[in-house]
């Protein structure tokens, strides 16, 4: 007799859920490692991802024109979400611009180029599953656990830093260029953290 063969799900053993951000000491981690490592392009690629809070696919398909404007990074930059096909602005700190400078010269970009191209010949900048791998690559380097951090890491991180500090939802919600105050809840997962923090503060 036949016995039906069982398919094994595909997240078996792995984490499932939101990926969770990353924490201040985290983030200065991984950029003292870039910088120790003198690598130039993740380094401005780990900035602009934090700042930016895009999408994966938004952050790799940003061009040199974009961010810059007569040889000067822009502080602040609107794109065209490819998800949503609605307008989203962020800013670029001091110490992105920095970065951003810095690869630009090295990599003697142009203003049409990807900021971000890829070493591969077939393709034009760095792919998103390139950008997973390399995201995968930095939490490891500081002693994180890859297998629990990811592409939206970085998306969320300065989201929910930003939520913590002002508890502005509606702010929140323009930066991730979300349409409804509702997927920015469910995507920070701020009404189950709110609730935990009440919990940690009440002694019984």
């Amino acid at each position: 007799m036949e016995t039906k063969q069982t398919r094994e799900p595909w997240n078996r053993g792995k984490p499932i859920g939101q990926k969770p951000p990353l924490k201040l000491k985290d983030i200065w981690a991984i950029r003292i490692y870039l910088q120790n490592a003198h690598a130039v392009r993740d380094l401005a690629l780990f900035n602009v991802a934090i700042d930016s809070k895009l999408r994966g696919c938004d952050l790799v398909n940003l061009r040199v024109r974009d961010v810059m404007h007569g040889g000067q990074v822009l502080p602040r930059v609107m794109i065209v979400q490819h998800k949503t096909q609605r307008s989203v602005q962020f800013e670029l700190t001091e110490p992105t611009r920095s970065a951003v400078i810095a690869w630009v010269e090295k990599a003697h970009l142009k203003p049409e180029g990807y900021l971000f191209p890829s070493r591969v010949l077939s393709s034009p900048h760095v792919s998103t599953r390139q950008y997973a791998r390399i995201v995968h690559r930095w939490v490891a380097a500081v002693g994180l656990d890859s297998a629990i951090y990811g592409t939206h890491t970085m998306r969320r991180t300065k989201a929910t830093l930003i939520y913590k500090r002002t508890k502005n939802l509606r702010a929140v919600q323009l930066l991730l260029g979300h349409s409804k105050l509702a997927s920015t809840v469910r995507y920070l997962g701020i009404e189950v953290d709110d609730a935990l923090e009440i919990a940690e503060q009440t002694e019984i």
